[in-house]
């Protein structure tokens, strides 16, 4: 019998989206052994040569006009992409998607980025006869994730599903699932282990994320976390910025033996196991999986848009801070120094996520579906 096919479409407009795409497909996988996966980061695979300048121009706005990029959000928020946007989207750098489609011969098809699903949309108008698959990868619901020709919306939240409903998506077609993590994610590390791995100290430990775009625009707030490099281990997460991770590792302020200065990293769950706190860019998927850890978050200047809602909505619910001030630092510094009131906090944290999130359920009502 014929494996069934997921074809998941994404864009690396932000490293969370192409993240859930891959978080579900080895999920589903792991789940069922007659489940076969591709993920795809459409833009980019159409066009090897402009899609890499376009997401390159994305960044570096991103990383200097923060509040251009907010501005653009907000404008567009109650708006789907319309016909004529989709049309010159799948003309301009889609153009080649129905042969993508004919080709892979997909039994579903799950996108994670609104452009692809707006072609997707598109190309069910016209004929296609796949069932469509949405997974919003933020604690928000903007207008371009939306089109009739979706078949379910997998959301994050209660509240999203009801911004949803509110844009007239039918109720019935909406599964809050949660935004899926990979299933490292799903359970605990051995701990022993991963310090030996990683030569780790067993100490209070803080793991800071987010720098991998050059996003650490509070640098003075990670040099001042150095002040209690004697008690405090910092593990610092810079992805592939290489020119970042010189900087750091020539600053006499981080050449400490409780200090790594990481690169690019797959076993960020491991990392997650033995640390005490996050610091971190509020992102969809680094959120989720911070929460999935049960770890205590503090977030820096969060992106206008979904990063703001994303903050909102963990803040809100006692996963984490924003991090403002050095006040901020000292509070959480001391905290995670006492084991005690530390493992109280993270078993709260536990008790909390259990509730609320479960990680291997997106990757569940996908499986559900295709049944």
């Amino acid at each position: 019998m014929r494996k069934k096919r997921v074809l998941l479409l994404s864009e690396g407009f932000g490293t969370g989206h192409t993240q859930a795409a891959y978080a579900l497909a080895v999920g589903l996988r792991q789940l069922s052994p007659r489940i076969q996966t591709r993920v795809i980061e459409l833009g980019t695979f159409l066009n090897p040569i402009i899609g890499p300048l376009i997401l390159s121009a994305y960044r570096k706005t991103v990383s200097k006009q923060p509040k251009l990029v907010g501005k653009i959000y907000r404008s567009h928020y109650h708006k789907s992409l319309n016909r004529m946007t989709q049309f010159a989207l799948h003309r301009l750098f889609y153009n080649h998607v129905s042969d993508v489609v004919r080709q892979l011969k997909p039994d579903s098809i799950v996108c994670t980025h609104p452009f692809p699903n707006s072609v997707v949309s598109r190309l069910k108008r016209l004929g296609l006869d796949v069932p469509l698959y949405t997974l919003i990868t933020d604690y928000d619901a903007h207008g371009t994730w939306t089109n009739p020709e979706v078949n379910n919306y997998l959301v994050s939240t209660p509240a999203v599903r009801d911004k949803l409903i509110a844009r007239g998506v039918s109720p019935a077609s909406i599964m809050v699932t949660g935004i899926p993590v990979h299933p490292n994610f799903w359970h605990p590390h051995d701990r022993a282990e991963i310090l030996s791995q990683f030569n780790l100290r067993d100490m209070p430990t803080v793991l800071i994320m987010g720098g991998g775009w050059g996003l650490l625009y509070e640098e003075h707030l990670v040099e001042y976390m150095t002040n209690y490099s004697d008690k405090v281990q910092l593990i610092i997460v810079l992805g592939n910025n290489e020119k970042a991770r010189e900087k750091l590792l020539s600053d006499e302020r981080f050449q400490h033996p409780n200090i790594h200065i990481l690169g690019f990293s797959k076993e960020v769950s491991k990392l997650m196991d033995v640390s005490d706190l996050l610091v971190t860019k509020p992102g969809g998927m680094t959120c989720t999986e911070g929460m999935s850890k049960g770890i205590p978050m503090l977030f820096y200047e969060p992106i206008p848009g979904q990063e703001e809602e994303n903050a909102e909505y963990f803040v809100t619910h006692g996963f984490g801070e924003l991090m403002t001030t050095n006040d901020t630092i000292d509070r959480w510094f001391r905290l995670i120094q006492e084991p005690y009131a530390a493992y109280q906090h993270r078993d709260a944290l536990l008790a909390l996520r259990n509730a609320e999130y479960h990680p291997a359920k997106c990757s569940e009502a996908v499986l559900a579906l295709m049944q």
